[in-house]
């Protein structure tokens, strides 16, 4: 029998997101000037030492969430946020949602949320009379994430 193999118009098209941040007062924007965005999770696990084995076990004891991104320069919001923790001490948390959907591919699209996101700092303000455009590179954190859409499987991996 023969291995399947994926249809190339199932690889979805990195163009055919759509980003949203929503800020702790509630106003949610569509955060359209990023152009490359990624968040990952990852475990944290801790060296067990087990009596009779010459190696060591691993157990997950919890996870990190980060996110980054670049964007064109044209947004004030999170400057604004660094703005306000400058004056008051006070970084509010945001929700980041990401969701991926390319019509030409089988997979249905896939949603993910990022909770209570804080971002690491940012620029202020910025100038190059070289460039043809600006951009700016956004990264912070994140502690909760839920994922209320997902891809469906690709005919033939099950």
């Amino acid at each position: 029998m023969a291995q399947p193999i994926m249809n190339a118009l199932d690889a979805v098209a990195g163009s055919q997101a759509s980003c949203y941040i929503t800020l702790a007062d509630g106003n949610r924007y569509c955060f359209m000037q990023l152009y490359s965005f990624e968040s990952s999770m990852e475990i944290n696990n801790a060296e067990v030492p087990i009596l009779g084995k010459t190696g060591k076990g691993n157990k997950p004891t919890g996870w990190t969430g980060t996110w980054s991104g670049t964007a064109h320069y044209n947004q004030s919001i999170i400057r604004k946020m660094l703005l306000e923790y400058k004056k008051t001490g006070v970084m509010r948390p945001f929700d980041i949602q990401v969701t991926n959907e390319d019509l030409t591919a089988s997979v249905g699209r896939q949603t993910i949320i990022l909770k209570n996101c804080l971002t690491n700092g940012g620029i202020l303000a910025k100038f190059d009379a070289d460039s043809e455009t600006l951009d700016e590179d956004l990264e912070g954190t994140f502690d909760d994430w839920e994922m209320p859409e997902q891809f469906s499987l690709l005919n033939g991996m099950q």
